[in-house]
């Protein structure tokens, strides 16, 4: 199954400590790596929260952001409170400014409330919250942000079956060309023969030696084949109905894919399967390209 690595989701549950609010962002990353923000009073669930967000999201830089607000007296909204020890930094900072600087005017309130950082939602002590609803409100985000993985993983895969398509398509006219580019190299031989032979007779089987040669230097029906069958696995992969990560696997087959390409390539001597050949190259790097952001 192909799930994109960038996702956002989001989650809110009423406790009896307040309202937890809990968001999660995705963006792609070979392995999982988890930014948590949790609330100071929170911080010791910091690794729990990790293993429960790795246990939905296996793979990508996953970023949780938590906040828990309690309600005011009239169960309306957030107590607000004031960050003392930052309002104190600002005003020694203007005030250093101030005399410094020599301006006029005073450090009040005024200038003070101009800071939006000042005025924070107050938060409630870690014991007042349960961990099973910490859990839920983490884990709820974490499978939202999944849904929306899974559903540009369905137009991430829309595209990669249309690449493999036209690689496959590129390679037929290369196993069609094939035959074609040995009898040019057959009847080119006889032609060079017979001019520089003249009225001498030609060694029909040295030139069918020389014909073998090449043909089996110039043979790519083993790299058509495990070509083929790159492909093949490739879309099985994607098929997949299970929730495992095939990115990995992924990315490894199209670097075989793109080792095979460069064989016929190199065996290629005609112009037209080299064509071929650098359409089937380009393909597989917009693979590449894609698959990085594939879980």
């Amino acid at each position: 199954m192909v799930r994109s690595m960038t996702g956002f989701g989001q989650a809110e549950l009423d406790t009896p400590a307040g309202r937890l609010r809990a968001e999660v962002k995705t963006v792609n990353h070979r392995y999982f790596v988890a930014s948590v923000r949790l609330p100071p009073a929170l911080d010791r669930y910091e690794l729990q929260v990790r293993e429960w967000l790795r246990a939905v999201l296996p793979r990508g830089h996953v970023t949780l952001t938590l906040r828990l607000e309690r309600p005011d007296a009239d169960g309306e909204g957030p107590v607000l409170g004031v960050d003392e020890a930052r309002a104190r930094q600002y005003v020694r900072a203007l005030q250093t400014l101030k005399e410094r600087l020599q301006l006029p005017g005073e450090v009040d309130i005024a200038l003070v409330s101009r800071f939006s950082d000042l005025i924070v939602p107050r938060e409630t002590e870690a014991a007042e919250v349960p961990v099973d609803a910490l859990r839920e409100v983490t884990v709820a985000a974490a499978r939202a942000c999944l849904a929306m993985r899974e559903e540009e993983g369905r137009r991430l895969q829309a595209d990669l079956e249309a690449r493999l398509e036209a690689i496959g398509a590129a390679l037929e006219r290369v196993v069609e060309r094939a035959p074609a580019r040995l009898l040019a190299e057959r009847d080119r031989l006889r032609r060079a023969v017979a001019e520089l032979a003249q009225d001498v007779e030609v060694d029909e089987e040295r030139l069918a030696r020389e014909i073998a040669y090449l043909a089996e230097r110039w043979d790519i029906s083993e790299e058509t084949v495990r070509l083929r069958s790159h492909i093949e696995l490739f879309r099985q992969l994607m098929a997949e109905p299970g929730g495992e990560p095939v990115g990995k696997r992924l990315g490894f087959l199209a670097q075989e894919m793109h080792r095979e390409a460069n064989t016929i390539g190199s065996k290629a001597n005609d112009a037209a399967i080299e064509h071929e050949v650098v359409t089937i190259k380009n393909e597989i790097e917009r693979l590449r390209e894609q698959i990085e952001n594939v879980e």
